[in-house]
């Protein structure tokens, strides 16, 4: 299982010569309209079983939510569905403000 902390994917974000991951938030929608890292594309996580046909397995997905551990489960649960681009986002949102957006609220 590959991580990033939240200062590697803003690097990563920041990089225009470097094809963009989905950013694959898995929180529930009160969470996610709390706060999200621009560009996140909301899936709940117990959406990813009857919806994860609907990403591109062959695009980099970096897999967020709040602390990490949900995303760190819907990370595995696509790499058994065969996706090898799977990235989690160590620290989640919670990390992001933290460490890359303080004035991210938070919760």
């Amino acid at each position: 299982m590959q991580q990033m902390s939240p200062i590697e994917l803003r690097t990563w974000l920041d990089d225009a010569g470097r094809e963009q991951p989905l950013l694959l938030d898995v929180r529930e929608p009160w969470e996610f309209g709390m706060c999200k890292i621009d560009g996140s594309v909301p899936m709940p996580m117990n959406s990813v079983p009857a919806r994860f046909r609907e990403l591109d397995p062959a695009r980099q997905v970096v897999v967020v939510c709040h602390h990490g551990g949900r995303s760190m489960q819907v990370a595995m649960f696509l790499e058994r569905q065969g996706f090898d681009k799977v990235i989690n986002l160590a620290g989640g949102v919670a990390g992001w403000a933290a460490q890359v957006d303080p004035s991210m609220a938070t919760y």
